[in-house]
């Protein structure tokens, strides 16, 4: 036991998620260890780093980190200001990776390939909690191996996009014509110019992704008039995908649902509702698309495709550990009926920490984007509060592991396409109560009454993922 003490907690991921949970461990006296597959820290923040969030600096800066970092001398960001993705992690990240205590046990292009306990696969029970934990790791230098006391997994979903079907699966010809398709949020007016300008481009997402490329694009077409946009929407309305325009807390975020619906009325946008590819044929230098539109056979004759459908967790890594998720969401089950779209149309989720996330393998946690699996709508301040408590749990602080420390803004609509908590009533009446399984307090109304949820809103649960409180699904 001793020898575990000494041992380092391993934390997969250096977003902001998985350095907050660095900086929590140093406050606590642990020792963190902190793999990254990037090449620098944030390096999924840089794959969307033209793109500015919706939620102010005040929300995007963990607590625990800004302790560390404001002992440093460092100057800290206008806490309104709306940075974009490269700025989280030029102006934030960076200088917390750089502090000592984070610095010397980061290990940058360190790709996490398997953890299991020492000596002890999957199925063996005897000493196991006891056990050490095995982290496996390749970078350039080759493949290594590391002991842990616990491990933090914040490895996010951004590297594992989903694919264009509805079904979950790549349509036929998606890998072909992989050259002439985006996933997530391409710089379409800088670094990626080239590829759109004065093209056709196909936009497929609901979230606010598709919303950012939509707009993107709309500005590209103004130097590039040929540039022609066609959104395609997986359900009928639209009026989720727009937001809660002025009634939303974060301007920005409403700001963006705002933008859309004027281009819409301007006819700046193909929209294309009820929209399901069934497959993608190359030809020549272009592409072109074999789908459903409102349930009848539709062809576009397209040049590129940018996919903003959401992410889902790598769980490849995960096979020899004890892990339990929910069957459909992939989220933890004590988390998963919080978040599942399939029941909750209310964008309130419950601030949450180390109960609705343990494991059965002791010691182990997801956390950030991956802890919600499938499930849409993630903010990077849900992610600080799950590894306050975490950390809390792992150094023995039980109590604190179980408070409740979060607030965050309202949406301004009742559905999911934001997570968002509240310490006085919104539009689905505030907050639930700690102890009731329900995200909201009209959740638990409807509960108590034999209902499976809210439903605050008509349409089912958007497909992609607001991450981070950014404007990205990720």
């Amino acid at each position: 036991m001793d020898m575990m003490a000494n041992l380092p907690v391993a934390v997969i991921g250096a977003g902001p998620v998985g350095l907050a949970a660095a900086a929590h461990l140093v406050e606590r006296g642990i020792t963190p260890l902190v793999l990254e597959r990037g090449e620098s820290v944030g390096a999924a923040l840089l794959d969307w780093g033209h793109v500015r969030v919706f939620s102010p600096w005040k929300y995007n800066i963990d607590a625990a980190a800004r302790a560390l970092l404001d002992r440093s001398g460092w100057t800290a960001p206008d806490s309104q200001g709306l940075p974009t993705g490269g700025e989280i992690v030029r102006d934030y990240l960076a200088p917390l990776g750089r502090l000592p205590a984070i610095a010397a046990n980061l290990k940058l292009g360190a790709e996490v390939t398997a953890i299991t306990r020492q000596g002890h696969d999957k199925v063996a029970n005897d000493g196991r909690k006891d056990a050490p934990f095995v982290i496996r790791y390749r970078d350039a230098g080759g493949e290594h191996r590391v002991l842990a006391r616990a491990v933090i997994d914040a490895s996010g979903t951004w590297w594992r996009p989903n694919p264009i079907g509805v079904d979950g699966l790549p349509v036929v010809g998606e890998g072909e014509a992989s050259a002439r398709i985006a996933y997530g949020i391409p710089d379409v007016v800088g670094k990626a110019r080239e590829d759109y300008a004065g093209k056709r481009v196909l936009v497929i997402g609901g979230g606010h992704s598709a919303i950012n490329v939509a707009l993107a694009l709309m500005e590209l077409q103004d130097a590039a008039p040929g540039t022609e946009i066609f959104w395609a929407l997986r359900h009928a309305s639209i009026e989720r995908l727009l937001g809660g325009g002025l009634n939303d807390q974060l301007p920005e975020r409403g700001a963006l649902g705002l933008a859309a619906r004027q281009a819409m009325t301007d006819g700046r946008l193909n929209m294309l509702t009820s929209f399901a590819v069934n497959g993608i044929e190359t030809q020549g230098e272009g592409l072109v698309v074999d789908a459903n539109l409102g349930g009848k056979p539709f062809n576009l004759a397209i040049d590129r495709i940018v996919v903003t459908t959401g992410f889902r967790p790598d769980l490849s890594f995960l096979s020899e550990i004890r892990i339990a998720l929910d069957h459909a969401v992939e989220a933890p089950p004590a988390l998963a009926p919080l978040i599942d779209p399939n029941f909750h149309s209310c964008g309130t989720v419950r601030a949450h920490g180390i109960a609705e996330l343990a494991h059965p393998e002791p010691g182990f946690t997801i956390v950030g984007s991956k802890s919600y699996g499938r499930a849409p709508t993630f903010l990077m301040a849900t992610g600080y509060e799950q590894v306050r408590s975490v950390v809390a749990d792992i150094a023995g602080d039980h109590a604190a592991a179980r408070e409740v420390r979060l607030v965050l803004p309202e949406t301004g609509v009742c559905s999911a396409v934001g997570v968002t908590v509240s310490a006085s009533a919104g539009c689905c009446g505030g907050p639930a109560p700690a102890a009731v399984d329900a995200c909201c307090v009209r959740d638990a109304d409807a509960k108590a009454t034999g209902a499976s949820g809210c439903g605050c809103a008509t349409a089912p649960a958007t497909e992609t993922r607001e991450n981070m409180a950014a404007g990205v699904d990720a």
